[in-house]
Protein backbone atom coordinates (compact mmCIF):
# COMPACT_ATOMS: atom_id res chain seq x y z
CA UNK A 1 0.00 0.00 0.00
CA UNK A 2 0.95 3.42 -0.88
CA UNK A 3 -0.99 5.35 1.78
CA UNK A 4 -3.83 7.49 1.46
CA UNK A 5 -5.18 9.94 -1.28
CA UNK A 6 -7.82 12.77 -0.20
CA UNK A 7 -11.11 13.44 -1.93
CA UNK A 8 -9.85 16.60 -3.84
CA UNK A 9 -6.87 15.07 -5.12
CA UNK A 10 -8.92 12.25 -6.19
CA UNK A 11 -11.43 14.44 -7.81
CA UNK A 12 -8.53 16.24 -9.74
CA UNK A 13 -6.87 12.95 -10.98
CA UNK A 14 -10.83 12.08 -11.95
CA UNK A 15 -11.18 15.49 -13.58
CA UNK A 16 -7.08 14.65 -15.12
CA UNK A 17 -5.87 17.36 -13.46
CA UNK A 18 -3.42 15.72 -11.17
CA UNK A 19 -1.76 13.06 -13.36
CA UNK A 20 1.79 13.65 -11.64
CA UNK A 21 3.73 14.09 -14.89
CA UNK A 22 1.18 13.04 -17.04
CA UNK A 23 2.56 9.13 -16.92
CA UNK A 24 -1.03 8.07 -15.75
CA UNK A 25 -4.00 8.03 -18.48
CA UNK A 26 -7.54 7.65 -16.75
CA UNK A 27 -7.96 4.28 -18.06
CA UNK A 28 -5.51 3.23 -15.76
CA UNK A 29 -6.95 4.68 -12.40
CA UNK A 30 -9.07 2.23 -11.18
CA UNK A 31 -11.46 3.01 -7.94
CA UNK A 32 -12.42 -0.01 -6.27
CA UNK A 33 -15.80 0.60 -3.68
CA UNK A 34 -15.89 -2.33 -1.44
CA UNK A 35 -18.83 -1.69 0.06
CA UNK A 36 -21.87 -3.89 -0.42
CA UNK A 37 -23.44 -3.81 -3.83
CA UNK A 38 -26.58 -2.24 -1.72
CA UNK A 39 -24.55 0.48 -0.64
CA UNK A 40 -22.87 1.18 -3.86
CA UNK A 41 -25.95 1.49 -5.49
CA UNK A 42 -27.19 3.99 -3.24
CA UNK A 43 -24.32 6.61 -4.23
CA UNK A 44 -21.00 6.35 -5.42
CA UNK A 45 -18.11 8.19 -6.55
CA UNK A 46 -17.99 8.64 -10.30
CA UNK A 47 -16.25 5.98 -12.14
CA UNK A 48 -15.64 4.16 -9.20
CA UNK A 49 -16.70 -0.19 -9.63
CA UNK A 50 -18.08 -2.46 -6.60
CA UNK A 51 -16.03 -5.07 -5.25
CA UNK A 52 -17.29 -5.98 -2.21
CA UNK A 53 -14.84 -6.43 0.24
CA UNK A 54 -15.68 -10.42 0.95
CA UNK A 55 -14.52 -10.77 -2.82
CA UNK A 56 -11.84 -8.86 -3.64
CA UNK A 57 -9.55 -12.07 -2.63
CA UNK A 58 -11.24 -13.99 -5.83
CA UNK A 59 -11.59 -10.61 -7.94
CA UNK A 60 -7.99 -8.75 -7.11
CA UNK A 61 -6.60 -10.53 -10.23
CA UNK A 62 -9.04 -7.93 -12.52
CA UNK A 63 -7.01 -4.83 -11.30
CA UNK A 64 -4.16 -6.24 -13.05
CA UNK A 65 -2.24 -3.77 -15.14
CA UNK A 66 -3.65 -1.00 -13.59
CA UNK A 67 -1.18 1.84 -12.61
CA UNK A 68 -3.17 3.60 -9.79
CA UNK A 69 -5.55 1.91 -7.53
CA UNK A 70 -7.56 3.89 -4.80
CA UNK A 71 -10.09 1.76 -2.76
CA UNK A 72 -13.14 3.59 -0.87
CA UNK A 73 -15.00 2.53 2.11
CA UNK A 74 -17.28 4.30 4.53
CA UNK A 75 -15.43 5.95 6.32
CA UNK A 76 -11.72 4.97 4.88
CA UNK A 77 -10.21 2.26 7.59
CA UNK A 78 -11.66 -0.88 5.75
CA UNK A 79 -10.70 0.47 2.55
CA UNK A 80 -6.63 0.45 4.27
CA UNK A 81 -6.76 -2.79 4.54
CA UNK A 82 -8.35 -3.54 1.05
CA UNK A 83 -5.30 -1.75 -0.58
CA UNK A 84 -2.53 -3.59 1.48
CA UNK A 85 -4.09 -7.00 0.02
CA UNK A 86 -4.49 -5.54 -3.52
CA UNK A 87 -0.73 -3.98 -2.88
CA UNK A 88 0.36 -7.47 -1.83
CA UNK A 89 -1.59 -8.98 -5.31
CA UNK A 90 1.58 -10.24 -7.51
CA UNK A 91 -0.38 -8.85 -10.74
CA UNK A 92 -0.51 -5.27 -9.22
CA UNK A 93 3.17 -5.42 -7.81
CA UNK A 94 3.89 -1.93 -10.24
CA UNK A 95 0.57 -0.16 -9.34
CA UNK A 96 0.37 3.06 -6.71
CA UNK A 97 -2.13 1.31 -4.15
CA UNK A 98 -4.12 3.53 -2.37
CA UNK A 99 -7.07 4.32 0.41
CA UNK A 100 -9.40 6.78 -0.07
CA UNK A 101 -8.75 9.14 3.08
CA UNK A 102 -12.39 9.36 5.25
CA UNK A 103 -13.91 7.19 2.78
CA UNK A 104 -17.21 8.18 1.02
CA UNK A 105 -18.21 10.50 4.26
CA UNK A 106 -15.09 12.54 3.18
CA UNK A 107 -15.70 12.33 -0.53
CA UNK A 108 -19.26 13.61 0.17
CA UNK A 109 -18.93 16.77 1.99
CA UNK A 110 -15.43 17.85 0.56
CA UNK A 111 -16.42 17.34 -3.00
CA UNK A 112 -20.45 16.77 -2.59
CA UNK A 113 -20.84 14.27 -5.83
CA UNK A 114 -21.80 11.04 -5.39
CA UNK A 115 -23.65 9.09 -8.50
CA UNK A 116 -26.65 6.46 -7.98
CA UNK A 117 -27.44 2.98 -9.76
CA UNK A 118 -30.66 3.41 -11.58
CA UNK A 119 -32.78 0.71 -10.22
CA UNK A 120 -33.34 -2.03 -12.78
CA UNK A 121 -37.00 -2.48 -11.90
CA UNK A 122 -39.43 0.65 -12.14
CA UNK A 123 -41.20 1.36 -8.61
CA UNK A 124 -38.34 -0.69 -6.60
CA UNK A 125 -37.87 1.66 -3.26
CA UNK A 126 -34.39 2.02 -2.99
CA UNK A 127 -34.26 2.98 0.94
CA UNK A 128 -36.38 -1.04 0.87
CA UNK A 129 -33.35 -2.84 3.01
CA UNK A 130 -34.92 -6.10 3.09
CA UNK A 131 -37.40 -7.97 4.52
CA UNK A 132 -38.08 -6.96 7.95
CA UNK A 133 -36.20 -7.93 11.48
CA UNK A 134 -38.22 -10.40 13.41
CA UNK A 135 -37.97 -7.95 16.71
Amino acid sequence: MDGEIGPEELAALLDGEGNEGGDESDGDLRIVDIRDRRAFDRGHLPGSECIPFPELTSRVEGLAGASRVVTVCPHGIASRQAAQLIGSYAGVEDARVESLRGGVEAWERDVGELAETAAENEGVDASDEGPEAPF
